[in-house]
């Protein structure tokens, strides 16, 4: 298994815009952080976890252009699915299935209406979008048959109910302020853990970052990612020096092997 952070930035993304501040204007490029977003490969199968508007920019950098066999919503905000129009090149492998829960989905239908269109335009990406629920697993393929079992599991994002996924040994948690004491059981034994810490100071819907490392505590995972980021949350390289030796930040191109 392999996952790829594609984006570890919030929803402005880093630099931010206008700001000059010691990140923003920071050389070391661990500072810049598009969009958060991840691709994973497990078994061959290819799954890409939320699709903002960085998603041209990150799979340009990446330089890897094969089949996309899935893509994950954590839920609708625009920095988390303003790239889906851009799945078009990678719907020359296959039509892409994308998996939210029932009311993501409703919401998708209504912001790129002409991708579900009876007639849609020649040229639009060939998506078809799947609910899945919290708590029940479902199956995700290859055009080569392989599969992977996908657990979504339940964050709250301040009061909006939003997804995170495990996969395997594997999990991703991106938005989340907290979790329904029924959801930690779902995330116990994982070997690598992908969460998000917006800054050091409290947030209405986001954790921060002693709230995360409290659930990194809690949930005893091998290793953590630290992912949607602000500027406020400081250097890369100052805050690998405070952060406990099995939580790290996480970086625009980074490359995780389990």
């Amino acid at each position: 298994m392999k996952l790829t952070i594609l984006g570890s930035g919030t929803s402005t993304g880093v630099p931010e815009i206008g700001c000059t501040c010691p990140v923003c204007t920071s050389p070391d490029p661990r500072d810049n952080r598009l969009r958060c977003s991840g691709l994973l490969e497990v078994n061959g199968v290819r799954i890409l976890i939320d699709c903002g508007p960085d998603f041209r920019e990150q799979m340009i950098r990446l330089n890897d252009f094969k089949p996309i066999d899935a893509v994950l919503i954590t839920h609708e905000h625009y920095d988390h699915v303003g790239g889906l129009d851009d799945l078009r090149p990678f719907c020359r492998f296959r039509d892409i299935p994308v998996y939210a829960e029932a009311y993501m989905v409703q919401h998708l239908r209504e912001r790129i209406p002409y991708c579900f269109a009876t007639n849609p335009y020649p040229g639009v990406p060939r998506i078809t979008l799947e609910e899945v629920q919290p708590g029940k697993p479902f199956v995700v393929s290859n055009s080569g048959g392989a599969e992977v079992e996908i657990l979504p599991v339940r964050v709250m994002h301040g009061r909006l109910p939003i997804l995170g996924y495990r996969i395997g040994n594997l999990a991703w948690i991106t938005d989340m302020l907290t979790m329904p004491e029924s959801e930690y059981e779902f995330l116990a034994g994982l070997d690598v853990l992908v969460m998000n810490a917006l800054r050091p100071q409290p947030h209405g819907s986001h954790q921060s970052i002693s709230e995360a490392l409290a659930n990194v505590e809690r949930l005893q995972p091998k290793e953590t990612y630290f992912v949607h980021m602000s500027h406020h949350a400081g250097l890369h390289k100052e805050a690998e020096k405070v952060l406990p030796p099995h939580v790290r930040f996480a970086y625009d191109s980074l490359a995780i092997e389990l």
